[in-house]
C-alpha cells in the first residue's frame, strides 16, 4: 500500500510510520521540517505546511492517508483538496470534540459535538465536519482519549509511572474505584493502520477499557518494584487545595465535575467491533517506564504534574485531618 502519513515524526505518527514500514507499506511523510528529521530514512520524506504549501503533494499518488497532524478546518479542508483523489483518508481527532461529559454519564461516538470556532475541541469539531463534507461516506474519523506510552512529549501518564517507581508516600487523587481510560499509542497506531488497510470508513472512539485507578497504580508499583504505599486524598481535598486537574495530578477529574465529570467513561465498543485490541496493562507500564528512565525520555517529564514537595505538603494536611 502507498501510504500517506501528514505528520509522522513526533508521537503518534512516528508509531504509525514504524509500523507501516515494517509491515512492508511505501510510505511518505509530509511535515514541516522541524523535528524529527531523518528518522525514517526508509520512508520518503516531504517538506510542506497544512498552514500554506501543500506542492510538494502535486503529481503524487497514494493508497491511503492517516492524518495525524490535522487541526481546523481550513488544514483539512486545504489537505482534502489536494488529495481527493486519494480512495482513504483517515484523520486522527479527539474525544474532545463531545459537547460535555456530565458526571457518571456514558457517552459515545453519536454524542452531540461542540460548536464555534475557538478552543481546541472546537476546532477538531470543525475539522471533522470539513473532512465529511469534503468526503460524505469516504472518511474514517478516529477520536483518542488520552494517548500514551513511549515517545509521549505530554509527560502525563508518564508521571504515574516515574512517581510510583520512585517509592514512598504516594498521593492516590480521588477514590481508589474512580474510572480512568487511556490507549496506548502502539495500539492506536495498529488499528489505524488496520481501518485503511481494509477500507472500514465511520467514526470511532479510540479509547481503551476503564479500569480502576487503584489498578493503575497497583501496576505501576508491581513493574517498578516500588516500595510504593498509595494514601488516596478525595476529590474535595484537592480541589480545596486548589489543585489543578488532569494537569498537576494526571488522570485525575473530580468525579463531579459539570463539564468533565464524565469525559473517562467513553464507550469504545464500536471500534472493539472494528477491530481495536489493546495489549496489557502491565506492557504499557512497563514499556512507558523504560522509556522515561532512558536519556530520550529525560525531556517528556511534565512540566505541570505536582511536585514532591506539594505532594508532600498535601499529605501531611490529609494526616493531620
Amino acid at each position: 500500500m502507498k501510504l500517506l502519513v501528514l505528520g509522522g515524526t513526533v508521537f503518534l505518527g512516528r508509531h504509525v510510520v514504524a509500523q507501516a514500514l515494517a509491515a512492508g507499506h511505501e510510505v511518505t511523510l509530509l511535515h514541516r521540517g522541524r523535528r524529527g528529521v531523518g528518522l525514517f530514512p526508509a520512508a520518503r520524506a516531504l517538506i510542506g505546511d497544512r498552514d500554506g504549501d501543500l506542492s510538494a503533494l502535486d503529481g503524487l499518488h497514494f493508497d491511503a492517508v492517516i492524518d495525524c497532524s490535522g487541526y481546523t478546518d481550513a488544514q483539512l479542508s486545504r489537505s482534502t483538496a489536494a488529495l481527493a483523489a486519494v480512495p482513504r483518508y483517515l484523520f486522527v481527532s479527539s474525544i474532545s470534540v463531545v459537547a460535555a461529559f456530565p458526571p457518571g454519564v456514558a457517552h459515545d461516538e453519536d454524542a452531540p459535538l461542540l460548536t464555534g470556532d475557538s478552543g481546541y475541541g472546537e476546532q477538531k469539531a470543525r475539522a471533522e465536519a470539513a473532512l465529511l463534507a469534503a468526503r460524505p461516506g469516504r472518511a474514517t474519523l478516529v477520536r483518542p482519549g488520552l494517548i500514551v506510552g513511549p515517545h509521549d512529549p505530554t509527560g502525563r501518564f508518564t508521571h504515574w509511572p516515574l512517581r510510583v517507581a520512585s517509592g514512598g508516600e504516594v498521593l492516590g487523587p480521588g477514590r481508589p474505584e474512580r474510572p480512568v481510560q487511556f490507549i496506548d499509542v502502539r495500539d492506536l497506531a495498529a488499528w489505524c493502520l488496520q481501518l485503511v488497510e481494509q477500507g472500514i470508513t465511520g467514526t470511532f472512539n479510540a479509547i481503551g477499557d476503564s479500569l480502576p485507578m487503584h489498578e493503575l497504580l497497583a501496576c505501576c508499583r508491581s513493574v517498578s518494584g516500588s516500595d510504593a504505599r498509595f494514601t488516596w486524598v478525595d476529590d474535595r481535598t484537592l480541589l480545596d487545595a486548589k489543585i489543578e486537574a488532569w494537569s498537576e495530578l494526571p488522570l485525575w477529574i473530580p468525579e463531579h465535575d459539570p463539564a468533565f465529570g464524565g469525559m473517562l467513561l467513553g464507550s469504545n465498543a464500536r471500534a472493539r467491533a472494528a477491530g481495536l485490541h489493546t495489549r496489557p496493562l502491565a506492557d504499557t507500564v512497563r514499556d512507558t517506564l523504560s522509556w522515561a528512565q532512558s536519556p530520550e525520555g529525560q525531556a517528556a517529564r511534565s512540566p505541570h504534574a505536582m511536585s514532591l514537595q506539594r505532594e508532600a505538603e498535601l499529605l501531611a494536611a490529609a494526616a493531620s485531618r
